[in-house]
């Protein structure tokens, strides 16, 4: 390790120099998908709130990806209090338009410096610290391969954490670091710095131990996926490796997310085909209600993946009824969807389907979260998953309270009409268990259609272990 690298200085911080055990060798889609979630974060809640804009120190190495993420920066700069980019003199970035904006400072590296070798990224709001820091193998360390020449088999010594003290080290680095280039800039960065420090703000809920698995999962699923590579490699022509590549990463993600929810399922004894029964019975609802084919789809992965945000969740979520908790684990519960959407962001092709989670636990009267959406502004997919995941946890025992029949367990949803849900889908919902009582259909347990990694460990869970719904 470089003693003059970002990395070196921490760790000479640290206890013992002991990096954090997220520190180790990633490949750069992993650290890709990394950063591009903590990006979001900050376009979702910087703009238009500066109580909580973030101050953002990044380095590209050597300017490489600046010219692909040149706009993008340009609206996270408009999220932001302030942005320091360092890059090389001839990176482009100061004839761009984000190179223009009055918050953004912008730092000519030095070709000799250390940091050249860098791409790091620190993020320090009021609300919660995030920060990656990686650094490129060298040609010698990639042996005995060498260095790859397809992109994305490029591999990084990183780490990421959410720690504030880590990062606030991380940060007193980059502008000790910065005032080496421009001293007036650093003085200004350093009080800046401090006053957020100062800023007393709720804090977010803990999600490093779930990006802890999502790493894992795309760091897994990328080796899967360069081995492929190289395996088929000659029978491809440029653009269509291109294409296969792009198809594999994004399956290797959702398949990331689907084994997550299934571990949710296996950790909740007393429920464990939740998952699938949700996703199911939403379908229905929703082929009753005759919404749109991509609609419904959308809905039925939703379902599939409406409680990963209980994968880091505290045993006592699931063998106690809420009333029961703690004060900080009522507040998890209360945040699961959002958590849970927070998560699937990370794959932007599964925008639409966070949504649809983020939104479950929105009330017909107002009173949800986490935005306080009501009556039609809910989304309808996001209305159907909420009761739909209320009734079927009521047929299933929970800690002491019993599992109820598809009529209890209805008339339960029916109280609520009007101010948690939505009458028209209580309805509809009714009607579908009184024609399973009168012995006129079954409730689904399984949707039409199951992704196959599903599949692949699902076992006899759908059949002799099938709960009562």
């Amino acid at each position: 390790m470089n003693p003059e690298s970002t990395l070196a200085k921490l760790k000479a911080t640290l206890p013992n120099s002991q990096l954090p055990s997220s520190y180790g060798v990633y490949f750069k889609n992993t650290l890709v998908a990394l950063c591009h979630a903590l990006e979001d974060h900050i376009l979702q809640k910087g703009a238009g709130n500066p109580d909580v804009k973030p101050l953002v120190l990044v380095t590209f190495q050597q300017g490489k990806w600046y010219l692909q993420e040149a706009d993008r920066y340009f609206d996270i700069a408009n999220a932001s209090r302030h942005v320091v980019i360092g890059a090389v003199g001839d990176s482009g970035f100061a004839s761009h338009k984000t190179g223009q904006l009055e918050n953004v400072s912008l730092i000519d590296l030095d070709p000799n410096d250390a940091i050249v070798e860098e791409w790091n990224l620190i993020i320090l709001a009021p609300t919660y610290k995030a920060m990656v820091l990686c650094r490129e193998l060298s040609a010698e360390e990639y042996l005995p391969e060498g260095k790859p020449e397809v992109d994305t088999e490029r591999k990084f010594y990183g780490l990421w954490s959410f720690d504030q003290s880590l990062v606030s080290a991380a940060a007193e680095i980059f502008i000790s670091q910065t005032r080496h280039y421009n001293s007036p800039l650093a003085d200004n960065l350093q009080e800046i710095y401090q006053e957020i420090l100062a800023t007393v703000g709720p804090p977010l809920a803990d999600t490093s131990g779930v990006v802890s698995r999502i790493v894992s999962y795309l760091q897994s699923s990328q080796q899967q996926l360069v081995t492929i590579n190289r395996q088929t490699r000659e029978l491809w022509d440029l653009e269509g490796q291109a294409l296969r590549v792009s198809r594999n990463l994004n399956a290797n993600k959702l398949q990331a997310f689907l084994r997550m929810a299934q571990r949710v399922d296996e950790r909740d004894t007393a429920n464990p085909t939740a998952s699938l029964q949700v996703a199911a019975l939403s379908e229905t609802l929703g082929q009753l209600l005759d919404l749109p084919a991509l609609q419904l789809r959308r809905l039925r992965l939703a379902g599939l993946l409406f409680r990963v945000g209980l994968v880091s969740a505290p045993k006592e979520v699931f063998d106690r009824t809420p009333d029961e908790f703690d004060q900080q684990t009522l507040a998890f519960w209360r945040d699961r969807s959002f958590i849970g959407s927070q998560l699937l962001q990370a794959m932007p092709e599964l925008s639409p389907v966070a949504e649809i989670v983020k939104h479950k636990l929105e009330n017909w009267d107002g009173s949800g979260r986490p935005e306080g959406l009501r009556a039609e502004g809910i989304p309808i997919a996001s209305r159907i998953l909420g009761l739909v995941a209320y009734f079927q946890d009521l047929t299933q025992a929970r800690g002491d309270r019993s599992a109820l029949g598809l009529t209890a367990a209805w008339e339960k949803c029916r109280e609520l009409s009007g101010a948690r849900f939505d009458p028209a889908l209580v309805e509809t919902l009714g009607n579908v268990v009184r024609l399973a009582e009168m012995g006129l259909m079954e409730l689904p347990t399984r949707p039409s259609q199951l992704p196959n990694v599903w599949l692949e460990e699902l076992g006899d869970r759908t059949g002799s272990a099938t709960p009562t719904l």
